[in-house]
């Protein structure tokens, strides 16, 4: 036997239970003790005392099945849920990454499967327990449904009216809170390019409109609930005052006394709190439900349209164009070689993926200062770990002083260039050992000359001097980089790479250190942390995801958008660093 027909059995003992409870109290007045016989009447009442007690079985073996409908149906949500994410991530449409695959996953998975298994408790319970109180009101007489009938239906209708447009206010209130949640994460994770490039205020303006926007959401959702509130009293309470109302018209068509109190307690003890746990379950899970399931199993937005091919003789790069019109080529004119080069490499992480560098074109000369500026995700460290040769292109060719840095041994490629990353590396040993890292042959004066030209020499002297030990944990994040970034001063390779190495230390500190790496002898490229990193460099690379641009701080004021913004909330916050 199945799950269904199992709890459906359960369901019709509910309907005889429900049947009996008012069935023997009628018949216990009428039969017994208004006849003057005691003992039948104690019978009846004992009959329905049976019935009320039955209940707990009854529910026992209902939630004992229950499980079998709504564990496979959360199965089913959640393997629908990650065929989609995962179909949205390959084909890379819509938007690319699904970013409410968790809350499909996690939250809205559960708030489905809880609903539903609400909604077959209480629809199962209604339908079962009305059918055995409305047979009891029927067998005592006919008049009762006619008293009792019209206030339940008009309730229950002004209910169902309500639930239309009370689904869509859920809809609109869960895509409120996506939306709330989506700015949040993003704008966490954007937080230092907030910061330095002084657009937080208009990151804060656009939550505080999501924020307005969900309480909004919020509070026609209650409207709508307050409507339900009404049609719950209008059905819940009208049928008991009626049915007192109609007691003389009822006496006067023959309804004894027995089967006046029997349809009370049918109305009381079964009807009433049916019908209340039904519009409750049905106002609030069943909107979820509705909603929820039209997340996780819908149809899929409508993808957005492919771009139109450009125009024949412009490529892409790095999400969009040059990064540098048709750059020569040094090598090709026998010049010397440049110092960083990129020709049309493209980068994606998957075979279907949008690719996060599309055919970009770049040439730094020997001894140039770049500064690479974009919003967090666009690509800036992964173009640092091109450069660096810890990362092969998907297409295209990388060039470090004339020499391909893909599949270059670790040695070679440290011959070549030196990368400083976000979270610097200092380990065990002396002040001394550290700098000299990678030169070993430096000697005091070397290290000396390093430490007073990124302004280490508090640091060292409170540490003990360059012969005493460094313990990692006991310096700050902004030590630790003025150490590494005094380490990369003294390294031999002629090309420094700063993936946002100075993002810990104050803005003097900062000026002070690129101004310092800007003089050594070679070539110098930052992942600017903030906007006078790129005014102190030879030239800027802007990365928007729309179009690269790259030249001297006043030509890209010219020609990209983003720049210019970015520059306009620099220049407008008193409180920028110099």
């Amino acid at each position: 036997m199945g799950v269904s027909a199992r709890l459906a059995l359960w369901s019709f003992v509910e309907t005889g239970q429900a049947f009996l409870v008012g069935y023997g109290v009628a018949h216990a007045v009428d039969q017994g003790f208004l006849a003057g016989d005691v003992r039948r009447g104690l019978s009846w009442l004992a009959v329905a005392l049976v019935a009320v007690l039955f209940g707990a079985p009854v529910i026992r073996g209902v939630f004992t099945q229950l499980a079998g409908l709504t564990e496979p149906l959360r199965d089913g949500l959640v393997r629908r849920a990650v065929d989609r994410s995962l179909a949205r991530a390959v084909l890379g449409g819509a938007g690319g990454t699904d970013r409410a695959a968790v809350s499909r996953l996690t939250n809205q998975v559960e708030i489905a499967r809880d609903s539903f298994a609400g909604l077959v408790l209480t629809l199962r319970s209604f339908v079962f327990t009305a059918a055995g109180a409305l047979l009891g009101l029927l067998l005592l007489h006919p008049a009762l449904l006619v008293v009792v009938l019209p206030p339940l239906t008009g309730g229950l209708v002004l209910f169902l009216v309500t639930l239309r447009p009370m689904a869509a206010a859920q809809r609109r209130a869960l895509a409120a809170d996506e939306a709330l949640g989506d700015h949040a994460a993003r704008s966490r994770a954007a937080l230092r390019d907030l910061t330095a490039c002084g657009t937080g205020p208009e990151a804060a303006r656009r939550g505080a409109e999501l924020v307005d926007g969900a309480a909004a959401a919020a509070r026609v959702l209650a409207g709508w609930a307050a409507v339900r509130t009404a049609a719950l009293g209008v059905s819940g309470q009208l049928p008991v005052l009626a049915l007192l109302l109609a007691v003389p018209w009822l006496r006067g068509r023959g309804v004894t006394a027995g089967a006046l109190l029997g349809a009370f307690t049918y109305l009381v003890q079964s009807l009433l709190p049916a019908l209340h746990t039904l519009m409750t379950a049905l106002g609030a899970a069943g909107a979820r439900l509705l909603v929820v399931l039209d997340r996780i199993i819908g149809p899929e937005p409508e993808p957005e349209p492919e771009p139109e091919p450009e125009p024949a003789g412009v490529k892409a790069s790095a999400a969009g164009r040059h990064a540098r019109p048709e750059p020569a080529h040094p090598a090709a004119h026998g010049g010397p070689a440049a110092a960083v080069e990129l020709r049309s490499v493209t980068l994606s992480y998957g075979a279907r993926a949008e690719p996060v560098l599309d055919s970009l074109d770049l040439c730094v000369a020997p001894g140039e200062h770049l500064a690479v500026v974009g919003p967090s995700g666009i690509g800036k460290s992964t173009l640092t770990r091109l450069v660096a040769g810890t990362l092969a292109p998907s297409g295209g060719e990388v060039r470090v002083a004339g020499r391909e840095v893909t599949g270059r041994a670790p040695a070679e490629l440290a011959a070549l260039r030196v990368l400083v990353p976000q979270e610097a590396y200092v380990f065990s040993g002396t002040v001394g050992d550290n700098l000299a890292y990678l030169r070993p042959d430096a000697d005091r004066a070397d290290l000396d000359a390093a430490v007073g030209a990124l302004g280490l020499r508090p640091l060292v002297e409170r540490l003990g001097g360059l012969d005493a030990p460094v313990r990692p944990a006991g310096l700050s994040p902004g030590e630790r980089q003025l150490v590494a970034l005094a380490r990369a001063y003294l390294a031999p390779a002629p090309l420094l790479l700063l993936d946002e190495a100075t993002c810990h230390l104050d803005p003097a500190s900062e000026a002070r250190a690129e101004e310092a790496l800007a003089r050594r002898p070679g070539t110098l490229l930052v992942v600017a942390h903030r906007l006078s990193s790129a005014v102190r460099a030879d030239r800027v690379l802007v990365l928007d995801g729309t179009e690269a641009v790259c030249g001297t701080h006043e030509e890209v004021l010219e020609r990209s958008p983003l720049y210019r913004d970015l520059t306009g909330h620099w220049n407008a916050d008193p409180a920028r660093e110099p």
